[in-house]
């Protein structure tokens, strides 16, 4: 390839001002690539996190949905547990009324139990303890006029007893609703707070996209210019190649060029007889060698 002077000098001042180019580029490039990096870090941190969030909304909606179901369930015992309620108050009520109208109708309020019981004290005062014979009439007296209050109260005692059943299962009934109607609100109030949970969480999770939207940009726009700078720097050192490897061959050829000269001249030193110097040895084995 000929190049002649003035040509080979705005070459090689093209590939000066392209090598400086070159070289700002590849800073350019290696700033760009750090700090594309670094919202790169950001974005994934972001993205870790949000999906940190998100697992543990599905797993708070799992269980809240869960807790809602038995808040369900839970109701419909509640509600069993309270229809029994009014059924068993209702039964007590109907029990005490009959007490009470047989307890006006005999015109007493002695509870047939204790009756019983005060009988069997008397009778057994009378068979173990001596005492004198109008005491001990008296007594037997009073046994006997109880005992015909007793037969007239031996309804009232089957009533009694059944009072008193209808209120220890009006009771357990009242207690078991109790329990259930806690245990809905309870159950509710949990399921409130996985609730309450979810919606930290979603504000967290609005708090992070409004937070990576503009590092997402950043990132983008830093991503741009790392490629525009990247083809840019791949067109300058396609140029540089190129302008170096065709001064590399004009300076080849030159040297082939004085070598050739050079030689010519020993040759002619030879041919006069004339004595060859060490510049005329060197050059006569580059010629060899090429």
């Amino acid at each position: 390839m000929n190049i002649n002077s003035n040509h080979e000098n705005e070459l090689r001042a093209e590939l000066k001002d392209k090598r400086k180019e070159f070289s700002i580029l590849r800073s350019q490039l290696n700033s760009f690539h750090q700090e594309k990096e670094q919202e790169f870090q950001k974005l994934r941190s972001i993205h870790v996190k949000a999906k940190s969030y998100t697992d543990q909304i599905d797993a708070l909606k799992a269980q809240r949905d869960q807790l809602i179901d038995e808040v369900k369930v839970l109701k419909k015992e509640r509600d069993t547990f309270n229809s029994l309620t009014k059924e068993k108050m209702g039964h007590k009520n109907e029990v005490n009324k009959q007490k009470e109208e047989l307890l006006n109708k005999l015109e007493t309020t002695q509870n047939p139990a204790e009756l019983k019981s005060l009988i069997a004290k008397l009778d057994h005062q009378l068979e173990t303890e001596v005492m004198p014979f109008p005491q001990e009439e008296k007594m037997r007296k009073r046994v006997k006029e109880l005992q015909v209050q007793y037969k007239k109260l031996k309804d009232l005692d089957e009533i009694w007893k059944n009072s008193h059943l209808a209120s220890a299962d009006a009771s357990e009934v009242r207690r078991k609703a109790e329990q259930a109607h806690q245990k809905v609100q309870d159950t509710a109030d949990t399921s409130q707070q996985k609730h309450s949970q979810i919606n930290e969480l979603y504000v967290a999770l609005k708090s992070l996209r409004e937070q990576e939207a503009p590092i997402a940009k950043k990132y983008i726009e830093l991503k741009n210019q790392y490629l525009q700078t990247k083809n840019k720097l791949e067109e300058i050192t396609a140029r540089v190649k190129e302008l170096s490897e065709m001064f590399n061959e004009v300076e080849e050829k030159s040297f082939r060029e004085q070598i050739r000269e050079k030689t010519t001249q020993i040759k002619e030193k030879i041919k006069k007889k004339q004595k060859l110097n060490m510049d005329d040895i060197l050059a006569f084995q580059a010629l060899d060698e090429n």
